[in-house]
């Protein structure tokens, strides 16, 4: 006769507890037109090509829609990424950015 013995697995979610909550994302702008709009990049994967594609293209859609470019901020990955990202709130003030576009590589 067998004798059977019962096994206990423990389970456990594979994802860690969850440290930072999202917050509501802000409102969606009604038109670009007469907007400023800061890039920025982690100079890692084809900004320099995107960047002006998406520039021309939104400029042809609205009118009067101004570009502060990503070399302007500095990269947001790599060695100055925290001094960078630390001073973005403030420079995006200075600057009077309405909208950000954010490139990065995956």
């Amino acid at each position: 006769m067998a004798i059977q013995h019962e096994v206990t697995e423990r389970v456990v979610w594979p994802r860690g507890r969850r440290t930072v909550h999202a917050r509501p994302i802000a409102p969606r702008l009604p038109s670009l037109a007469g907007r400023t709009i800061g890039q920025l990049w982690d100079d890692l994967f084809r900004g320099d090509e995107i960047f002006p594609i998406l520039q021309r293209e939104i400029a042809r859609r609205w009118p009067g829609v101004t570009f502060v470019p990503y070399s302007v901020f500095g990269s947001t990955h790599g060695s100055d990424e925290r001094r960078v990202l630390a001073e973005l709130p403030g420079r995006l003030r200075a600057l009077k950015v309405d909208a950000i576009i954010s490139g990065m590589a995956c």
